[in-house]
């Protein structure tokens, strides 16, 4: 695992939380579902509001997380890049945002090309069989902003659905600790760093 920009802040880097996430075996309309819901490649675009209740609200949300966000990604672009993309995929898989910031911060703490020691990839760590189960093969693109964010949802809401929403247990499926309370106790304590 290389250092990453918090070494170069002088943080000391937390090391990367990713368990021994098991592959399951999936019925074919499952993979199916699973492969039609990573394979469209369209950019997050621009934000639809609805309202404007709902654009402030959205706003605000922005600011607050990438204020929180600057000291692990200093670069304005890139950070604006990884909110707009992390806003789009949590939205897109139904997932609350701060979750999926919660998440993250627990398996990689935002960084982008992290491995841990079982192999799982990038910002929510991925393992590589999912890209040989549902995507293209290469798990090389799962350190690729959104092919990361999108697996990643796509699979948490798997296991959602799996665990008919119940949340500890699909978080400690997405670990490869079901059952354990650690690992989801350490990703909902994250989440509330994230909620605005």
């Amino acid at each position: 695992m290389g250092m990453a920009g918090g070494a170069v802040l002088g943080l000391r880097p937390r090391p990367v939380q990713a368990g021994a996430q098991r592959e399951e075996d999936l019925s074919d309309s499952v993979r199916t579902a699973l492969s039609a819901a990573v394979a469209e490649r369209a950019p997050p675009g621009p934000l639809d509001h609805p309202d404007a209740a709902t654009r402030l609200a959205h706003l605000r949300w922005w600011a607050a997380c990438g204020a929180r966000l600057q000291p692990r990604m200093p670069d304005a672009p890139t950070r604006d890049e990884f909110l707009q993309t992390l806003w789009y995929e949590a939205k897109r898989a139904g997932l609350e945002p701060a979750l999926v910031l919660g998440l993250i911060e627990v398996e990689s703490n935002f960084r982008k090309y992290a491995v841990s020691t079982a192999g799982a990839r990038g910002y929510m760590q991925v393992m590589p069989f999912w890209a040989r189960t549902i995507g293209n093969g290469d798990p090389a693109h799962l350190f690729h902003l959104q092919t990361n964010l999108r697996f990643g949802c796509v699979i948490l809401r798997h296991y959602l659905n799996l665990e008919q929403g119940e949340l500890f247990m699909a978080l400690g499926r997405y670990n490869g600790s079901r059952g354990q309370a650690a690992y989801p106790q350490a990703v909902l304590a994250a989440r509330q760093g994230w909620v605005v």
